[in-house]
């Protein structure tokens, strides 16, 4: 089964039926839809896999802001990691990879603002500033995530 295959059947599982890749609105496909999903229950990891497959497909001006959503999704799979293991030698140096991907994120989310297919973009694009900003003013020795204080995201 191909990595497309297995996310398809993923997202039927999240979203209970049959999954119509032939979505025209982007804010009603499947994929859009569970990655959100996937970000409000935290499986960041997961939220990046589902809307890459939505991205490597499309060749529209939405190609910057479906990879700036990846990047986003990926700068919080790091401070996940390092809040989990922060001694591991690999996962207590996820800090400044996660400021990395959400200064790029915020690039290229930022000309969709403030608002594209019915997502707050200019919230979310202050919310990866401010997570960096507090990283970096910490010498990228506090992770400033958590479970319980975990951003949520809306759209619609």
């Amino acid at each position: 089964m191909s990595k497309g295959e297995r996310i398809s059947r993923f997202v039927a599982e999240l979203t209970s039926g049959d999954v119509d890749q032939r979505q025209t609105d982007v804010a009603k496909h499947p994929f859009y839809q569970a990655f959100f999903h996937c970000w409000n229950e935290q499986r960041y990891y997961e939220a990046h896999d589902v809307l890459e497959q939505l991205w490597l497909k499309t060749d529209s001006s939405d190609a910057d802001f479906f990879k700036g959503l990846i990047q986003a999704a990926g700068g919080f799979v790091h401070l996940q990691k390092q809040f989990e293991h922060p001694s591991h030698p690999k996962h207590s140096r996820r800090l400044q990879p996660a400021v990395r991907l959400f200064l790029l994120a915020q690039r290229n989310l930022s000309r969709f603002s403030p608002r594209h297919h019915g997502l707050d973009v200019a919230a979310l694009c202050q919310l990866l500033r401010a997570y960096a900003d507090e990283i970096v003013a910490s010498d990228y020795k506090i992770n400033p995530w958590s479970p319980k204080s975990a951003p949520k995201l809306e759209h619609l």
